[in-house]
């Protein structure tokens, strides 16, 4: 085995390993990182031992990255692009994530993949794979930031899944756009519409929002009427 047998008796080890390798902790240092924790053992953490486990993990990336997924059927997916201040090499550079849910309510990381800028490009490449994997229909919905090229690539990949704004990058692009004494007030408002009961209670909070505040603050209320429907799209679906 490439794990030393006395990071093998327990999984929270074998966990934190390539927890701290992601948090750009070199393979030099992982002793002295171990040191609190392992004591005298963390000498045997090798630059070689690190190095084989790296090749372990890349393998096992590249295997889960391959695997059939024909029989696979997602209702929602969440995408998003994050970039790391670690182990990337180039500032433009991001990570694709697309979670899915199942129609048996079981939530799943689909995908996991280098992208450029979260460019229409780097997300029509991924949703083309997993194409050819097996995935022939798109989710009924998904979820993500409107900054994303995702919206084009899934437009022209699967051209029925409904787009559903997120509210998290939403309220925080409005509340940007407004003085610091009014945010908290606002906030309120905002949660009124997307944890309203139904789409018309919903439509009618987005309304007074819109209403309340568009000749004080114009840039944030056109923030939030431009992806009106957008926004709303999950109404139309069952919890």
């Amino acid at each position: 085995s490439l794990i030393p047998p006395y990071l093998r008796r327990t999984k929270s080890l074998d966990k934190l390993l390539p927890l701290l390798y992601l948090r750009g902790i070199s393979t030099g240092d992982f002793q002295q990182a171990l040191s609190p924790l392992l004591g005298a053992d963390a000498k045997n953490v090798s630059h070689t031992s690190i190095s084989r486990l790296k090749s372990v993990w890349t393998n096992e990336y590249h295997s889960w990255n391959k695997r059939d997924l024909s029989r696979k059927s997602y209702v929602y997916w969440w995408v998003d692009g994050i970039y790391l201040q670690a182990r990337m090499e180039d500032a433009k550079d991001c990570v694709l994530v697309i979670i899915g849910v199942t129609e048996q309510g079981k939530k799943e990381l689909i995908a996991i993949e280098d992208g450029y800028r979260e460019s229409k490009a780097s997300w029509q490449s991924l949703i083309r794979d997993l194409k050819f994997r097996g995935i022939a229909s798109g989710p009924c919905v998904a979820v993500g930031d409107g900054a994303l090229g995702f919206w084009a690539a899934i437009t022209e990949e699967y051209p029925k899944t409904r787009h559903q704004r997120c509210w998290v990058h939403k309220t925080v692009n409005v509340l940007d756009k407004m003085a610091k004494s009014m945010r908290s007030k606002a906030k309120s408002m905002l949660h009124d519409i997307w944890m309203a009961e139904d789409k018309k209670t919903a439509e009618r909070a987005m309304d007074t929002f819109i209403n309340t505040h568009e000749l004080k603050y114009p840039k944030a209320t056109r923030c939030l009427a431009k992806d009106r429907e957008d926004l709303l799209t999950f109404y139309d679906f069952p919890a």
